[in-house]
């Protein structure tokens, strides 16, 4: 039988959400993300969609390949969907 999909962590959502939110706005397809940052295409979507959680090299890569800032890429963590903090 097989398991039951758990949602991805939000944590890895937000960072993927916020490195597609930052492709977008250059105009990037994730093919010319992948082939900036010497990533995968597949890999980038898992990251993208909070299915895979990227070690802090990763993240350096994409954020050299999107000309930002690493922290950029971490920036939307620990915020709500409007963009303020999160209360535990």
């Amino acid at each position: 039988m097989p398991q039951p999909k758990t949602p991805p962590d939000p944590r890895l959502l937000a960072i993927g959400l916020q490195i597609r939110r930052i492709r977008e706005e250059l105009g990037y397809s994730l093919e010319h993300l992948a082939d900036r940052s010497g990533l995968s295409f597949r890999g980038l979507i898992y990251i993208e969609h909070g299915k895979r959680n990227p070690s802090v090299l990763t993240l350096l890569d994409i954020a050299k390949g999107l000309a930002v800032e690493p922290g950029q890429l971490l920036s939307s963590v620990g915020e709500d969907e409007n963009g303020k903090p999160e209360t535990p």
